[in-house]
């Protein structure tokens, strides 16, 4: 079982989406499916309950952090939902250790059963995400095109407890970053010079999908996209128009982290120092 982790520090950056998109997406190539919803707001949860797709487990998803064996259903497609108790297992120090030992426990009983895990992370920079990056294989960064989310990428790879650079170092030398996924892109000057400005200095760790000069996956912002989320349906099924055209735009993002993940073979190794680069030509998307 390969375990994805999807993290960043800043809400509201569509993260729970791609994760919506990843879990039907994996289940499309035939994949078994585990969703793991650590973010107690329950955003990667409530369109997975909706789509009737996934068997949900009675246990919580705290329950993974603080029990030792959790049972979760028999089956090919399996949602453990967010809970209220997830946001309180920061305030108990003394346990962190105990919450991580019991996640990385229960992913290593379930590499027989599943091909993939996702896990959907809450913003905030504690010991859900610093659990789920020290048993993961892969992290994805989703990043909105704004000047606050670009300085974040800092925080993303140096900060001192949940940072990659520091995770990787010191307590899973197995994990590795896919990259940064920009999401809600949209054809305006504002966010083309801001994508631009992205590529120049974080080049090395977007994701590119092809070896032309700006070929960086990315997602355009689609209101088919929050309709999917909203409904619990699945985006490349929908009848309309626009979900068929957004799924199109969408679909050699999903392609190429789905491949890095299946394959064992990240498009990026280790996190490496932000370039300060030419510009890399036309930016898709």
């Amino acid at each position: 079982m390969k375990t994805l982790v999807l993290a960043n520090q800043k809400g509201g950056v569509g993260k729970s989406a791609v994760a919506t998109l990843l879990a039907h997406y994996f289940r499309k190539l035939g994949c078994r499916v585990l969703a793991i919803d650590l973010d107690h707001q329950g955003n990667f949860s409530d369109p997975l309950r909706k789509s009737q797709r996934v068997a949900v487990a009675e246990v919580p998803a705290s329950a993974l952090l603080t029990q030792a064996n959790p049972v979760i259903p028999a089956a090919d497609f399996v949602l453990v939902p967010a809970d209220r108790d997830l946001s309180g297992l920061e305030r108990q120090p003394s346990l962190h250790n105990d919450f991580a030992n019991h996640l990385r426990g229960f992913l290593k009983a379930m590499d027989a059963r599943f091909d993939v895990c996702l896990i959907d992370t809450n913003p905030n920079p504690d010991i859900r995400m610093i659990a789920a990056l020290v048993s993961a294989d892969f992290v994805l960064s989703p990043i909105q095109l704004n000047q606050e989310a670009l300085d974040g990428v800092h925080a993303l790879l140096n900060h001192p407890r949940v940072g990659v650079r520091k995770i990787t170092s010191m307590l899973n030398p197995k994990l590795h970053l896919i990259g940064l996924l920009p999401v809600m892109v949209e054809a305006n000057p504002f966010q083309r010079e801001n994508f631009l400005q992205l590529v120049q200095k974080f080049h090395p760790i977007l994701i590119p999908y092809g070896p032309k000069p700006g070929q960086y996956a990315s997602m355009p912002r689609r209101s088919a996209v929050a309709e999917a989320q909203a409904e619990g349906l699945v985006l490349w099924e929908m009848k309309k128009t626009a979900a068929r055209d957004a799924w199109r735009e969408i679909e050699v993002a999903m392609v190429v982290i789905a491949k890095a993940v299946l394959d064992g073979v990240p498009t990026q190794t280790t996190p490496i120092t932000p370039i300060n680069g030419a510009d890399h030509g036309p930016v898709a998307g």
